[in-house]
């Protein structure tokens, strides 16, 4: 490895023969022609899930009108399904974040982690009531949680968030999956389609994670996942209730979540790069070398995503296709080494304008994601140990 920065290893070259392009070219159609991808599919099945959820949550807010919950905004499609590739060949999560505000009379406060911290994984979002006695409220026949006499409240009116979803005045990530457990089991029969799929419910005490299988002779099944986010402020940033890598996270505690922020770079890059692109591909190829190994395809991801804004996106055709397997091989090499592979999306100038971003994480320094590299010689040996294998 030449003595430069991961972001100029690329190996793209203006000059290079044309005997050489075209030898990289039958070697990317010969690939192409035997080699499964089922990303082909991914976008009528994610069509397909993305239906089904927006009926159930269409369900929802008909049907709990009257009750104080969070209040579900339609879903989004995240993750590797959703941004058009798959790590796995059959084994595909289509993962939707569910956007939810408060109800009627009550107000989220998003409280971010340690001050300065990045992407906190210790924020927790602060229910509060409102008066809804002025203001201009709309609400009907509501009693006002603040002013009415409790005993008036609990005859006449559904409790408040904070005495079902809530432990303290925190929103509660465990609660609020399995009040939305219940609920799906509740009104599945109903849901239009379902008759197509048996369900089964997963046990997750911080998402809903659904298996459908197919009723007719296929038995084909669709495991979706959604996890539930309050938005930070009009950004793509939200504070979500998906698992972290921690022993034991409480469960008032929230992550920030770059999950959609992503899935809009990804939907960019393909309405900006050529009709045969392989970037995806790329992703997807080298995805399945990492399976059973220690790094994470998250890590694999962040560094496409640096490769995709310094590398011209016309050098991303099937004719490229070993030389940019070869640059993410650099650049994943060149990171272990110096023990640091920069957050994409934390003091990156080269994020695309159209992600709309806090205005801290522009600014910020780039975060680490290999840190823990950096402070475990033995984890960084075999790091290196397990990337000479690849």
């Amino acid at each position: 490895l030449r003595k430069r920065s991961c972001e100029e290893v690329s190996s793209s070259d203006e000059n290079q023969d044309e005997e050489e392009g075209s030898d990289h070219e039958d070697v990317g159609r010969l690939l192409e022609e035997h080699i499964q991808w089922p990303v082909q599919n991914l976008a009528k099945v994610c069509q397909v899930v993305e239906d089904l959820v927006g009926d159930l949550l269409n369900l929802n807010r008909s049907l709990l009108v009257n009750n104080f919950f969070p209040v579900l905004q339609p879903a989004i499609g995240v993750g590797s399904a959703f941004e058009g590739w798959s790590p796995r060949e059959n084994d595909v999560v289509y993962r939707l974040l569910i956007p939810m505000k408060p109800p009627r009379g009550h107000a989220f406060h998003l409280e971010l982690g340690s001050a300065g911290e990045m992407l906190a994984r210790g924020s927790c979002i602060r229910v509060e009531l409102e008066c809804t006695c002025t203001g201009g409220w709309l609400v009907g026949d509501m009693l006002c949680f603040l002013h009415h006499p409790e005993e008036e409240l609990r005859k006449n009116q559904c409790p408040s968030l904070l005495r079902t979803l809530c432990t303290g005045p925190y929103l509660d990530v465990e609660k609020t999956a399995l009040w939305f457990h219940h609920f799906v089991r509740s009104v599945w029969v109903v849901v239009p389609g379902s008759h197509h799929y048996d369900l089964r419910v997963h046990p997750s005490s911080r998402s809903c994670k659904l298996q459908l299988t197919r009723t007719n002779a296929s038995r084909r099944t669709l495991v979706i996942e959604m996890i539930f986010g309050v938005q930070q402020g009009d950004s793509d940033i939200f504070l979500s209730s998906q698992s972290t890598n921690a022993i034991f996270t409480p469960s008032t505690m929230w992550s920030q979540s770059c999950a959609v922020a992503e899935m809009k770079f990804f939907r960019h890059m393909a309405r900006q790069a050529p009709d045969d692109s392989f970037h995806l591909k790329c992703l997807q190829v080298f995805a399945r070398i990492l399976v059973g190994t220690g790094f994470s395809t998250y890590a694999l991801k962040t560094v496409v995503m640096h490769l995709l804004t310094t590398t011209p996106l016309s050098g991303w055709r099937r004719r490229d296709f070993l030389l940019r397997l070869e640059d993410i091989m650099r650049y994943l090499r060149c990171c272990l080494e110096k023990k640091h592979l920069d957050h994409f999306f934390l003091g990156n100038e080269r994020v695309p304008e159209e992600i709309i971003l806090p205005s801290y994480f522009r600014m910020a320094e780039p975060l680490n994601l290999f840190q823990h590299l950096a402070q475990d010689p033995a984890a960084h040996a075999e790091a290196l140990r397990e990337f000479v294998d690849l």
